[in-house]
């Protein structure tokens, strides 16, 4: 099957709808399995993504009940549909216009670095006040490795399934 964009072929089919989000579900899982567990059994930081997610609702909302099943919900909605839209119509578009000889996993890796700026800066520091980069400690490093994870296997799929 084939997926390959073209102008005509641009739109969000169901098909390609379904591999994103198949895509998203699958580097997700990589992401939560390297932070959450393989770090934390190497003696390293855990990642705590609902956390900083439900952290981020009760900055915009206010405290509410649900609100740490909301953080899971968003971790994942994040994951699957959010940074999966923006590597297909953000991210990879603009590499192709502007650098089309950088190799896909270049690209890959550049999008999870932005991610880690993204989750890190912007909204760990910025939206809820907490330390920029969480004051630089190993759940920062865990983080941009993770992001970097995402990215790469979401990409890999993504682009096997263009094939």
């Amino acid at each position: 099957m084939t997926i390959a964009s073209s102008p005509a072929s641009s739109r969000m089919s169901p098909v390609k709808l379904f591999i994103l989000l198949i895509c998203g579900v699958v580097a997700t899982a990589a992401f939560d399995l390297f932070g959450q567990w393989l770090t934390p059994t190497l003696g390293f930081a855990r990642l705590a993504p609902e956390p900083l997610a439900t952290q981020t609702l009760r900055t915009l909302f206010g405290p509410f009940e649900g609100a740490a099943t909301g953080g899971t919900i968003l971790h994942w909605a994040t994951g699957v549909l959010f940074y999966p839209i923006g590597y297909v119509f953000i991210a990879r578009p603009i590499a192709r216009a502007v650098t089309p000889w950088v190799p896909s996993i270049v690209v890959a890796v550049v999008y999870g670095v932005a991610l880690w700026v993204f989750a890190l800066y912007v909204m760990a520091h910025l939206v809820n006040g907490n330390p920029a980069f969480l004051a630089w400690t190993g759940i920062t490093w865990v983080a941009l490795i993770g992001h970097v994870i995402w990215a790469v296997v979401f990409a890999a799929l993504y682009h096997a399934a263009e094939r």
